[in-house]
This record gives structure tokens, C-alpha cells and sequence, in this order.
């Protein structure tokens, strides 16, 4: 199966009136899938209980939580890593930088080598 695209039109970012104006390929996502979908999911594919799956994964959320706010990488083997990342503003001298300067906290997931294949073997359909 294929992931759809749209093609969409873009300016320039940062110059007044759009620019020059491109069409770019834009992901078209079919739908979601919930934890609740992914409980069924794996249900259906293993002898594990829906409700023993859903504690595993709930588990997994709080744990990645609490090492995540301790500043550790969650390495998660096949599936990849997450780990916390930020902007903050430039000062001028290094005693000027404390923590009000960060800013656009995130995780960032890192694909496992099983997924990034994945991506490189997917094919593309224009919607």
C-alpha cells in the first residue's frame, strides 16, 4: 500500500507577499491510530490480553516520563529512541544563560533501523 501526498502551494518564508510561490508534496494521512486501536491491534496478533497490554503500555508512558524529566535517553531497541530537545535565546556571556532562556521544549523520536528501511521501501501516490 502507498502513503497518498497532496500537492500544495507554498511562498517564500520571511518575504512579504509569499514570493515566489512553489508546489510542494505534503503527506495525505488516511486516519489515526489510538492506544486503544494498538491494544487491539497486537491483541489480535499474540496471546496477550487487552488489558495486560494496555498496562504495559501505560507503564511505558509514566516510566518515559519520570527519565525523560531526569534528562536520559529512552532507547526503545527495533522501535528507536526519544530523547527531551529545546531552542533557547542567545546571550551575550555564558552567565546571562539560565532556564527561562529555553524555550519549544519536545521529544524527539529517532526511528530504529527497521523503521527508517520502512521509509526508504515505502512508495508514494499522488491523492
Amino acid at each position: 500500500m502507498a502513503v497518498k501526498f497532496n500537492v500544495i502551494e507554498r511562498g517564500e518564508p520571511g518575504v512579504v507577499g509569499g514570493g515566489v510561490k512553489k508546489f510542494y508534496a505534503s503527506p495525505n494521512m488516511s486516519g489515526e491510530m489510538t492506544l486503544i486501536g494498538l491494544t487491539k491491534a497486537i491483541e489480535k496478533i499474540s496471546t496477550v490480553s487487552g488489558a495486560d497490554i494496555r498496562a504495559v503500555l501505560y507503564s511505558l508512558i509514566d516510566v518515559m516520563k519520570d527519565q525523560l524529566s531526569e534528562g536520559q535517553i529512552i532507547r526503545l531497541g527495533e522501535l528507536g529512541s526519544l530523547r527531551v530537545s529545546f531552542s533557547s535565546d542567545g546571550k551575550v556571556t555564558a552567565q546571562e544563560v539560565n532556564a527561562t532562556c529555553i524555550k519549544n521544549p519536545k521529544v524527539v523520536f529517532t526511528p530504529g533501523k527497521q523503521l527508517k528501511e520502512m521509509l526508504v521501501l515505502m512508495e508514494y501516490q499522488k491523492a
